[in-house]
């Protein structure tokens, strides 16, 4: 009940703020990504991506450039070590979901935190051609109280066929695996059902 009590406030900050800041982490020119965190990016700590970082993500890329859904597990990837890169100038392992008490606490993520992030990552590729398959989309968001649901936001691309994907990192722990599902079917998600978000 806690970490769904602080996932709420989050978003009602957010809904009452006109939506998380769009830009507020968008990768910066150059080889930086300002890294949000502190839940409604109270914090921004800029992580510097060398060539290393470069060849890694190009080399995780090559392996998606067959299909846009082996484009998807390769961003998948890419989401998993890009957080691993943000926990070193955050300093903190950010736990899955939102935990109660984190806001204000440097290096715990809500949704806003992570969808900025995984937005300004997904950006970042973009620019440096390494989406073939996939254009960066808008964030997008879910619930409003009324729906039986907590607000939850998340980053977005689209597919060659129009199809709309969600890439949330905010269910699994820092480096886990995001879920890469239809935005049409992630719209239904997140009702509180025996104590837990689905």
């Amino acid at each position: 009940m806690m970490r769904r009590s602080i996932a709420l406030f989050a978003g009602l900050v957010a809904i009452m703020t006109g939506g998380p800041a769009t830009d507020r982490a968008v990768a910066a020119p150059g080889t930086s990504i300002d890294i949000c965190h502190g839940y409604g990016c109270a914090f921004r700590s800029r992580l510097a991506l060398g060539a290393s970082d470069d060849r890694k993500f190009a080399s995780i890329m090559a392996a998606g450039r067959a299909s846009p859904e082996a484009e998807r597990k390769a961003i998948a990837r890419a989401v998993s070590y890009f957080e691993k890169r943000a926990q070193h100038v955050t300093g903190v392992r950010d736990q899955p979901q939102s935990e109660f008490g984190a806001s204000k606490v440097r290096g715990q993520m809500d949704c806003v935190d992570e969808s900025t992030n995984t937005d300004a990552l997904l950006r970042y590729l973009a620019r440096r051609g390494l989406l073939k398959h996939h254009k960066v989309e808008a964030r997008d968001s879910r619930g409003f109280l009324l729906d039986g649901r907590y607000p939850h936001w998340t980053a977005v691309i689209r597919a060659p066929d129009g199809v709309k994907w969600v890439v949330d990192s905010w269910y699994a722990p820092m480096g886990g695996a995001p879920d890469i599902i239809r935005l049409a079917d992630w719209k239904q998600r997140g009702v509180l059902e025996s104590g837990a978000l689905n």
